[in-house]
């Protein structure tokens, strides 16, 4: 049994093994306290602006956010980042979300991608827009279940912008 012992290789020394063991502890433990769990997409009815008929097509109704105070449903915070109407970003119909809905022809920015949140669930962003009001109108990537994307007219506005974490408000 001593052989063996003697014949093992070490991959880390002990002292350097504790060490990554805490700091991973740390971030598993860090990332859970600042970005929990967001709310449930079923947690959330808007019904204001989605509609399903008898054949279970949706039907949207797309007019304009209204930019006042609504209720706070929930809140927390998310990585958001910004994306534009080009190829490369989207598919191969960039003007158009995933709930059909133009955003080039509407021209405002107050369209957003999330796939946590159903299509039409309004949000607000208070410590970058204020009362500002966003629809959920797109859908991102399937590996990006918690996070928002904001649609921008402009390419280099979606890039100076970034990736934040922002404080998301849904509204009821």
């Amino acid at each position: 049994m001593e052989a063996l012992r003697k014949n093992h290789i070490k991959i880390l020394p002990a002292n350097l093994a504790k060490k990554l063991i805490i700091i991973i502890i740390f971030m598993f433990v860090f990332d859970f306290s600042l970005f929990s769990m967001p709310a449930l997409a079923s947690e959330i009815e808007d019904s204001s602006n989605i509609s399903i008929d008898n054949s279970n097509q949706i039907n949207i109704n797309n007019h304009l956010p209204e930019n006042s105070t609504g209720e706070v449903k929930s809140s927390n915070y998310y990585q958001v980042t910004a994306y534009n109407s080009e190829i490369y970003q989207t598919d191969d119909s960039p003007c158009i979300t995933a709930n059909g809905f133009n955003v080039c022809e509407h021209g405002l920015e107050d369209t957003v991608a999330a796939n946590f949140l159903p299509f039409g669930a309004k949000i607000r962003m208070p410590d970058i827009y204020g009362d500002k009001i966003f629809i959920v109108r797109d859908r991102m990537n399937a590996r990006y279940n918690n996070k928002i994307d904001i649609w921008m007219q402009e390419k280099q506005a979606a890039k100076n912008f970034g990736i934040k974490i922002i404080k998301v408000e849904i509204i009821e």
